[in-house]
């Protein structure tokens, strides 16, 4: 790197430099005071350009100390210090969100009586569903049977069997095949919607023993 670009970026550090200390200068008067990096005590009545980098005393005129001014952040500080102020912003709206949450989930189940009817509803729904796919395979299971009675009649050629009454056996086995996969993606569904309730509940029972605990509440939960 040059020596006029080395120059150019310490000018502009010590202008960043002076214009923090500056903006703190609009806030802070009286007589700047600090040591520098050579050891020298250094006076003045304003920030002190050679210590931007360490802390420097703001004395009123008698000579007691009124403030502190801090040091400069470097461009590395000031991002570490940004990412700081941003994981504990993150961390405060993932608080306030997991509190309404709580709320919102106390609201929609304040006792564990509403928690297992909504429960017991959700499974009915899904019962309901499967239980059409499986009263649809039975039917399809009669279907098959009576085809397979028309095809004993060319169990030693199927080849023989005419081209419809083949087609309407594989219709059938198709169909079979899409109300089986139906009927256990509708059992998965039940297990989901369970395991969802179940870990709800877990959190529901610990949030209506603090809400019953808390000062002033009201009610039981049964």
């Amino acid at each position: 790197m040059s020596t006029v670009i080395v120059k150019g970026i310490l000018l502009m550090a010590g202008v960043s430099g002076m214009s923090s200390i500056q903006a703190q200068q609009t806030q802070v008067q009286g007589i700047f005071t600090c040591v520098d990096a050579r050891g020298r005590k250094l006076t003045s009545d304003r920030p002190i350009p050679e210590c931007t980098d360490r802390e420097q005393k703001v004395l009123n005129p008698s000579g007691t100390v009124r403030t502190k001014v801090g040091p400069t952040l470097t461009v590395q500080e000031r991002a570490e210090q940004e990412a700081r102020d941003k994981a504990e912003l993150e961390d405060r709206t993932r608080l306030i969100e997991e509190k309404r949450r709580e709320r919102a989930l106390l609201i929609r189940y304040p006792n564990k009586i509403v928690h297992d009817k909504e429960r017991a509803e959700a499974l009915v729904q899904i019962g309901v569903v499967r239980q059409a796919a499986v009263n649809r395979v039975e039917e399809l299971l009669r279907q098959r049977s009576a085809l397979n009675d028309e095809m004993e009649f060319y169990k030693k050629d199927p080849s023989k069997a005419p081209p419809a009454l083949r087609r309407q056996v594989d219709e059938v086995n198709q169909s079979l095949a899409v109300q089986g996969r139906f009927i256990a993606d509708q059992d998965g569904e039940l297990r989901r919607v369970n395991s969802r309730f179940d870990e709800e509940l877990v959190r529901l029972q610990q949030l209506w023993a603090k809400h019953s605990a808390a000062p002033g509440a009201t009610g039981k939960t049964r």
